[in-house]
Order: C-alpha cells, then structure tokens, then sequence
C-alpha cells in the first residue's frame, strides 16, 4: 500500500485510540502516505479555478472535483489504493466496521480546495447513499497543505452533538489524514481561513459504506450552528434547514426522487 507502513504496523494501537474516542470516534494519522506519494499529489494538486464543483451559499464557501481522469495519474493510483482489498481490510480492522467499502464516483473519492476565505460550517453528513441504498459509515480526510501556519486558521472542528463545545480542533497539516465516523456524533466543519494570494486548503476525501444493516437509522445532512454565531446567522441556517426537510418532505409525498439540495452550486 502506498500509506506509511508504521500505520501498518500499529494498526492494533491506533484501533484502540479511534474506538476510545467519546463521543465521536476519530483517530488522527501523521505522515499518512509515504512521503513521494504525498509530494506528488500536492506538486499536481489541480487548480483552484479548474475544479468543477463551486458550494458558495450561507453556510459553505468552497470547491471540489472527483473527475480523476482529468488530473496527475498520481492521484488515481491513491484512488485505486484506497479502495483496494488491503486497505479495506485495514480501515475496517482500524474501525471496527466490517466489510467496507469506496464506490468509484463523487460519493467514493475525490477533492476539496478552498481560497482565501473559504469555510465550512458546522454540520452533519448524511449517512445513506440513495443511489447504492448502502449506509455511509466513515469519512476520510488527507491534508494537502505544505508550509500551513497557525494563523491561517481552517481547523477542522469537531463539537460535541449539543454544540456545548467545540471537543477538538485538529489543523490541516500536509500529510496528515483524519478518520471518524459518520453519525450524529460528529458535527464538524471549518472557519472561514485566512490565506495569502496562491495559497489553498487543500484536502483528499474518501467515503466509505456497508449494506443497511442493524442499528441504522436515517440522518440527513444539515448544517448546525455554532453558539457564538450572530442572531441573524443562527435564524437563517435554522430556516434554510427547516424549509429543506419541508420540501424533502414533499417531494416524498408526491412521490418524487428527493433532490440534493447541497449540489444546487454544480457547474
């Protein structure tokens, strides 16, 4: 595999430290890929202009893209290795889910990149997939970000499910992957970053899915907010949430294939 084999070789320690974590189950890895696969993909990472999927709105302000054959070929190859046999044996030994797996589309793999300002509010991912109808289990981040310093800020927070606190605050080092599980355990997001003209957060993101199985339960993704937002901030997320479970709703009832309403910034 192309991941740092003391990973590899630690797996029954870092097992423990994800499965000890309460209330969101996370591990945080260093030095994830070996060092000339991580070098590559952030010497090839594409353009910020280049990617695909444009989510500015109230709550968000970033791209993404998971076109891989538009990109470096080094970028496949981690593809492929994430969703090899070995590594699915790994990440679900290390999680303690059996039978894992990545699908090969936006749902499986793919980028985010974010400029000067970009943010991510709080939120909860949902955990079904409705066209695989399998359950998301585990999300997976890897850092792209060389030379990141403290005050440019785009810590991924994780709160605590009241959103009393924020529980941890881990920053967007260079090679440094983080992987939790996804349920109502895990809010999580990042504040508006602070960058110089040429500079980005840069990440490599991975979603991982069984069957449905015992103990699902349906969670849609919503964005959640913080106690210190204004007044006005925490009115309109509310609002612009509930007006989504209404219309969800009712497009159930009319029978209507729900719509996304987190990818109304595609182009």
């Amino acid at each position: 595999m192309q991941i740092n084999t003391k990973h590899i070789d630690s797996l029954s320690s870092i097992s423990s430290d994800f499965k000890s974590k309460s209330p969101c189950k996370f591990v945080i890895l260093d030095d994830f890929l070996i060092p000339e696969v991580a070098d590559n993909l952030y010497s090839n990472f594409p353009s910020l202009n280049s990617l695909k999927v444009k989510r500015k709105s109230l709550n968000e302000n970033k791209v993404e893209d998971y076109h891989f054959e538009r990109w470096d070929p080094s970028f496949r190859e981690v593809r492929e290795m994430i969703q090899s046999n070995e590594f699915l044996s790994w990440i679900s030994e290390l999680t303690g889910i059996p039978k894992l797996v990545t699908p090969n589309n936006s749902l499986g793999s793919g980028i985010h990149q974010g400029g000067d300002g970009s943010f991510v509010d709080v939120h909860i991912d949902v955990n079904f997939d409705p066209k695989s109808e399998m359950w998301r289990r585990i999300n997976l981040l890897i850092y792209l970000n060389k030379n990141w310093k403290e005050e440019y800020g785009g810590h991924l927070e994780i709160w605590s499910p009241d959103m009393s606190k924020c529980e941890h605050s881990v920053s967007p080092l260079f090679n440094r992957a983080v992987i939790f599980l996804t349920d109502e355990n895990s809010p999580h997001g990042y504040k508006a970053i602070k960058i110089p003209e040429g500079e980005s957060r840069k990440s490599f993101y991975a979603y991982y899915y069984t069957e449905i199985g015992e103990g699902f339960k349906y969670s849609d993704s919503r964005f959640i907010p913080r106690p210190n937002d204004s007044v006005l901030k925490r009115t309109a997320t509310q609002a612009k949430e509930s007006i989504k479970i209404q219309a969800k709703r009712l497009l159930k009832k009319l029978g209507i294939k729900s719509l996304d309403f987190q990818d109304t910034n595609k182009k």
